[in-house]
């Protein structure tokens, strides 16, 4: 692990923005029609009961990140493949949510623009800070999360007062029952994105204050759950259900909407920037922890030396593994049963139940061999 240290609150902007990500942006929890704000909060009560397995799993290994700890459940060789998945994983999901910045900057405001030269500049600033190790992202955090909430009261605000909310487009509550509501939550919007605060096992350990780690999360949990479900029932207040349902980019619809005394409009920057933000820690945090995950596996000095290679699989995968962006959502809903069900929850249950198979097994070990002296 790099010898750096990460405050509290650093860590809480850092996971903050992480997962506001995408969340904040697409046609989040729409599945469950006008009651998404239900389902959003419902699939954050399922992201806490994900958090107690990973913070149990940090609590048992403080000083081992995710790929350190897998290896010593698991045993050398399945944790090493294993924990190489979970790298793969990592840089797979990073370059998705730069597909989805990059085709936002297409549709919205670079419409002529290619979307490659959109991703590999991007990718390169991420290269640089991720080289310049995790104390610069996390300071850099700080800064602006603090322009995130400007954004977000300007952007809540001017929605408010332009006139255009409708609460009543909301009505009635539950109007489809349970079902749609359970459906959306699990696995889809538990996964993304409160289960893949996964990902911040690999930079536990670079917490100055171990002892604060717990309140951090579940804070972060809260408040960026509520915040979400709070955005995806304004969409629906200004927008219709039928129109959020249709719209690739439905917070951009939203603002693109406020327009006060014929002065005050054309605010679709603010999502751009707050999503340039929040995609660019989330890609980063996700590069960071497969960057040294990488030189945890390989036994390598330094996470240096492979932040290029990687942001290069990183481009490769971003601009190839869907054609467009209605694939590329079609696939995400597919991978939320085989991909994020197994990474996110199964196999984190696995380790901790095994863990703690473990260490009850050692303590009667040891008890018999204390016993027998």
């Amino acid at each position: 692990m790099e010898k750096a240290k990460i405050s509290v609150i650093q860590l809480f902007a850092m996971m903050f923005i992480f997962e506001m990500g995408t969340a904040l942006v697409i046609s989040y929890g729409i599945t469950a029609r006008k009651d998404a704000w239900i389902a959003s909060l419902l699939s954050m009560g399922g992201g806490i009961i994900l958090f107690f397995i990973y913070y149990s799993l940090f609590r048992q290994y403080p000083k081992l990140p995710l790929t350190g700890y897998i290896r010593e459940i698991f045993g050398k060789y399945l944790g090493w493949m294993i924990g190489f998945i979970y790298i793969i994983y990592f840089l797979y999901i990073a370059a998705r949510n730069l597909r989805e910045l990059g085709d936002l900057l297409v549709s919205s405001t670079l419409k002529e623009t290619p979307l490659m030269a959109i991703i590999i500049p991007l990718v390169l600033a991420i290269c640089y800070v991720i080289y310049m190790g995790a104390e610069v992202l996390a300071r850099t955090s700080e800064v602006f999360i603090v322009i995130l909430f400007l954004f977000g009261i300007v952007g809540n605000f001017l929605a408010l007062v332009s006139g255009n909310v409708e609460f009543h487009n909301l009505l009635p509550i539950l109007e489809h029952g349970w079902k749609p509501i359970l459906t959306t939550a699990f696995p889809e919007i538990i996964a993304f994105p409160f289960a893949e605060v996964i990902v911040f096992t690999m930079l536990l350990p670079l917490l100055n204050k171990p002892k604060y780690a717990k309140r951090v999360w579940l804070s972060s949990l809260l408040s960026s759950g509520i915040i979400l479900s709070w955005t995806v029932s304004l969409n629906i207040a200004v927008l219709g259900v039928q129109v959020t349902e249709r719209a690739t980019f439905p917070t951009l619809s939203t603002v693109s909407k406020i327009n006060l005394m014929d002065f005050i409009q054309r605010l679709d920057a603010i999502i751009v920037f707050t999503l340039l933000i929040t995609v660019f820690f989330k890609a980063s945090i996700y590069l960071y922890a497969a960057a040294i995950g990488i030189a945890d596996l390989f036994k390598l000095d330094s996470h240096h030396r492979i932040v290029l290679p990687i942001g290069t699989v990183v481009i490769y995968l971003s601009l190839n593994t869907a054609s467009n962006f209605s694939e590329h959502l079609e696939e995400g809903k597919q991978l939320s049963y085989y991909l994020h069900v197994p990474m996110l929850m199964v196999i984190p249950l696995l380790l901790l139940i095994i863990s703690f198979i473990k260490k009850t097994f050692k303590k009667k070990t040891i008890s018999i061999s204390g016993h027998t002296d």
